[in-house]
């Protein structure tokens, strides 16, 4: 049993191998390659993981991680790389943090971090996440174009630079770090000797502070990028190979399905191995079997582009959506009617009575998707406009893409969901509000939107934020998700736009 004792202590902790449970880099700069250069660069790294593996059996780790740095970032931009940095890597890291280490490294007051990778690629989410106060990293070299050129200055994970940089960071102080994690075969473990005590994987604790047993890593709410795994060099083998008929199976999928009557879409997305599994009791159709003059609203949570698709094949006829920033491009190729919004409130309210006069309507209040297991603050705009509201819990499982983005081309995203070998959408219809939990009843909007979101979220096992749209996409994508191209030619340039790796500029829809 190993023990820590708290007293105005410090820590240094290896992040490889020990706060990560995988001592390899090298699906981290898997990621990097594919969301900051595309699939080319992404083959190219796989294809010299031997030539890497070769250096670091020969004895030759700086070299091989040398390599590794070169391949995945040469020529991408600094301002890309943070990006991707900021908006995707955390998600991974997170899933793979060693709950024990972090234990130990949370317990004490000053938290330092040592990594082998570049200090730009693990910052954001060592200080945010694990709450570290330092990161000790090699430097990407710069140039005046804003380019990495793919080399770094001085050392790269080596002994002596590690153990020279722990030392420098304490020169000016009487005390040495109170505790070391870290693994003793490690490349850069030297800076062990710096400390008082030493700790190595596996961690065992037997005593902390009581606050420890609430205190964990910061979640990541938001998550972009369109890899839902990360690639090891086994698993991106597999989508490498499984691109090409991915690929063929998604355009079969969308156009087929397009062409079969609405109750038919159904039994053909099973027959070419998707589905879509349905819980609760939909409402009854006709839109006006109610006996009123409006039409039934739809409340979901928006989980992708798909989700008004999704709910009009389960109710068997078509169901207009609600949307905003949503290109044209899009709209052309929905397979739904589309009523695009302007956030002006009594326009869109006027728009939305209008619709629901004319029958039923589907409205995603969060604004925009989130894919991770939270719901965003919900618009209270929905509840001042009808009683007739019915929350619908939607979310989907999907083995090798995302089929969100933020930083990327929207109108791709129903085709990476239908890229993946068993795509699965989950409907799960709730009750229509009762007429006391309406506004009808003296509620106000705010606490009606508020109630449908927690329903909609103890149904999915979700947790409800007070994060917006805007929030998103300035964590994701650095803007506040204003659409930058409207008309078809717009959409046309965005995919031309997309495929050169020089330019970085974003769109959203």
């Amino acid at each position: 049993m190993q023990e820590v004792t708290q007293m105005e202590s410090s820590v240094v902790s290896e992040l490889e191998g020990t706060l990560l449970r995988d001592p390899d880099p090298f699906s981290y700069f898997m990621l990097m390659a594919f969301e900051a250069s595309g699939l080319l660069r992404f083959t190219l790294l796989l294809i010299t993981w031997p030539v890497i593996r070769f250096l670091e059996a020969m004895g030759m780790q700086e070299a091989g991680l040398k390599l590794m740095i070169f391949v995945a970032v040469g020529g991408v931009r600094e301002s890309e790389i943070k990006s991707v940095a900021q908006a995707v890597l955390p998600k991974f890291y997170v899933e793979d943090v060693d709950m024990e280490a972090w234990k130990l490294f949370s317990s004490c007051d000053e938290r330092i971090v040592v990594t082998r990778m570049p200090r730009i690629m693990v910052e954001r989410f060592v200080k945010e996440h694990l709450r570290a106060d330092e990161v000790i990293g090699c430097e990407l070299v710069v140039n005046q174009f804003g380019l990495a050129t793919g080399f770094v200055k001085g050392g790269v994970g080596s002994s002596s630079d590690i153990c020279h940089r722990v030392a420098k960071r304490y020169a000016g102080d009487s005390k040495q770090p109170t505790l070391g994690l870290g693994r003793p075969a490690s490349p850069s473990s030297l800076f062990l000797t710096l400390c008082k005590e030493q700790m190595h994987p596996p961690f065992m604790i037997t005593n902390q502070r009581d606050d420890q047993e609430v205190l964990r890593p910061l979640p990541v709410i938001f998550h972009d990028g369109r890899l839902a795994k990360r690639p090891t060099p086994s698993t991106a083998l597999l989508i490498l190979l499984w691109i090409p008929l991915g690929i063929s199976l998604a355009f079969m999928r969308m156009i087929v399905g397009l062409m079969l009557p609405m109750w038919a879409r159904l039994y053909f997305m099973r027959f070419l191995g998707g589905n879509i599994i349905v819980k609760g009791q939909p409402p009854p159709s006709p839109a006006f079997s109610n006996n009123t003059n409006s039409g039934v609203l739809f409340v979901c949570t928006h989980r992708s582009l798909l989700d008004p698709v999704v709910l009009s094949v389960v109710l068997c006829r078509k169901i207009p959506a609600l949307t905003y920033s949503l290109s044209r491009f899009s709209e052309i190729l929905a397979p739904i009617p589309t009523f695009r919004l302007t956030r002006i409130r009594h326009v869109d309210a006027d728009k939305i009575k209008r619709e629901l006069s004319k029958g039923d309507l589907v409205v995603c209040p969060e604004g925009t998707t989130c894919r991770e297991p939270f719901l965003l603050r919900f618009s209270a705009l929905f509840a001042e406009l009808t009683d007739q509201i019915v929350p619908v819990a939607m979310t989907y499982r999907v083995g090798f893409f995302h089929a969100t983005t933020a930083r990327g081309w929207k109108a791709l995203d129903p085709i990476f969901f239908f890229m993946n070998p068993r795509p699965v959408y989950e409907v799960t219809f709730l009750n229509q509000l009762p007429m006391e939990a309406t506004c009808s009843s003296g509620k106000s909007p705010y606490d009606v939107a508020n109630y449908v979101q927690r329903i909609l979220a103890a149904t999915l096992g979700f947790e409800c934020t007070n994060f917006t749209r805007k929030d998103k996409y300035r964590v994701l994508a650095g803007n506040d998700g204003t659409v930058e191209y409207t008309s078809f030619a717009d959409g046309i340039k965005k995919v031309i736009r997309t495929f050169n790796p020089f330019n970085t500029k974003t769109t959203k829809e």
